[in-house]
């Protein structure tokens, strides 16, 4: 191989978005076209007979993940157009023999996808043995959600084996680089192409990226630092979807209304109007955290003020959210600051004392522990349990991507309806 390999993953679900989402990624630079396990399980081996005849001079790869009838699923896949077939490097040895002696007969080339290996570089070896052509580093999507990273795995293989290594698994345009300078010969990109609403674009700067072997920053951020980053791009929708619809706080507002708020929650559990505890919470919190305030429901009465705001203004608390009221709105507005309530009130209670800071409480209708993260906007306010906040924030992002392909889709004269291919995939 004279140069490093790019290979557009279209794990999607529908053929014909996955045929124009080819094209316009192949008008980017990419050299190979890979029928995404998704895509087959949706269309079967008509997708790479479709892929076949509109690309009849691009090299063609059906991720079958093959597990078991090597030879019959590889059959499958050349016959209908594949030249390289991905089969699991965790199947059966038998299974791999099979595999292999199948791609001789119909002169194609096997890949092994090293994904879930518990010894990834002593299986690599014994699968360069047995006759396989390429192999795969390769990180899942629900893995990369929880920090794992396919350049680590690269990292262990290069130089280890000699036939061609592939990895693919959360790729953008520094990392593809990065692939490139630490021994890859193909790089393989699914979702930082496919969900981007400028595909062709997106292609061509991770072409880039290849083509100059662009090095990552050397700098690692930290788990808090890298959840804080990814949270500030997204919605707070993004991420109810990416905790299968929960989190949402309800009958809460932004009292300024286009704010945006993400912290880690410092709580507070006060009785209605008592607004002791509520401000004590300020000299707790450490810059970038959020106060959440159960205020008992009450509306009636409210717990906090704009003598309060301005001292976290000045303490750098990132925001509030009051199971309760709020007053002095007007000059809350002024300082713009990320306040979410149930509702607003003039009246004022006293400073009693009663209750505590950082205990689990309940907030409009959700659990929040302390060090849970907070994300609020205009849509409403979303709790993310602590101990799945990296994972969630990076689902969130996906979906995020995803939407920004859907909304070009519809730009261009579809419907959402047809985009989904709703009535195709309504329950049965």
């Amino acid at each position: 191989m004279k140069h490093a390999i790019l290979q557009v993953a279209l794990d999607l679900l529908d053929l014909d978005r996955a045929l124009q989402i080819a094209r316009e990624s192949v008008d980017g630079g990419a050299d190979w076209i890979e029928a995404g396990t998704p895509l087959i399980k949706s269309e079967g081996m008509h997708a790479i007979r479709s892929l076949r005849q509109h690309f009849p001079k691009s090299v063609i790869v059906a991720d079958m993940k093959v597990a078991d009838t090597g030879a019959l699923e590889v059959e499958m896949a050349a016959k209908a157009g594949a030249n390289v077939i991905c089969i699991l490097a965790d199947a059966d040895d038998a299974v791999i023999s099979e595999s292999v002696r199948a791609a001789q007969l119909y002169g194609v080339r096997i890949m092994a996808d090293l994904i879930n290996v518990p010894d990834p570089l002593t299986r690599a070896k014994e699968l360069e043995s047995f006759g396989v052509h390429i192999i795969c580093a390769h990180v899942g999507i629900d893995q990369q959600m929880t920090g794992k990273d396919s350049m680590d795995l690269l990292t262990t293989l290069s130089g280890q084996i000699r036939i061609p290594i592939a990895v693919a698994g959360g790729i953008d345009a520094s990392g593809a680089g990065e692939a490139v300078r630490c021994g890859a010969e193909i790089v393989i990109v699914g979702g930082n192409i496919v969900r981007s609403g400028d595909v062709t674009g997106s292609t061509k700067k991770i072409r880039s990226g290849m083509n100059s072997r662009s090095r990552k920053s050397s700098r690692k951020k930290t788990v808090d630092e890298e959840t804080r980053e990814i949270l500030l791009q997204v919605s707070a929708p993004n991420v109810t979807d990416a905790m299968h619809r929960k989190g949402a706080m309800t009958g809460i507002v932004s009292i300024c209304g286009n704010v945006k708020l993400v912290g880690r929650a410092v709580t507070v559990q006060t009785f209605a109007g008592d607004w002791a505890k509520p401000v004590e919470a300020i000299d707790v919190a450490v810059k970038g955290d959020v106060i959440v305030i159960n205020n008992a429901g009450g509306v009636h009465v409210a717990p906090w003020g704009e003598l309060a705001t301005l001292s976290c203004v000045k303490n750098g608390v990132e925001g509030v959210v009051i199971d309760g009221a709020v007053r002095d709105v007007d000059d809350i507005r002024a300082l713009k600051y990320p306040l979410f309530a149930k509702a607003t009130v003039p009246n004022a209670g006293e400073p009693k004392g009663m209750g505590e800071i950082n205990a689990e409480i309940q907030c409009c209708g959700q659990y929040v522990r302390p060090g849970d993260w907070i994300i609020g906007d205009e849509s409403g306010v979303v709790v993310i349990p602590a101990e799945r906040a990296y994972e969630i924030a990076r689902r969130a992002l996906e979906i995020r991507k995803t939407e920004e392909r859907i909304r070009e889709e519809i730009q261009r004269g579809s419907t959402l309806a047809k985009v989904g291919y709703l009535e195709k995939w309504e329950k049965k």
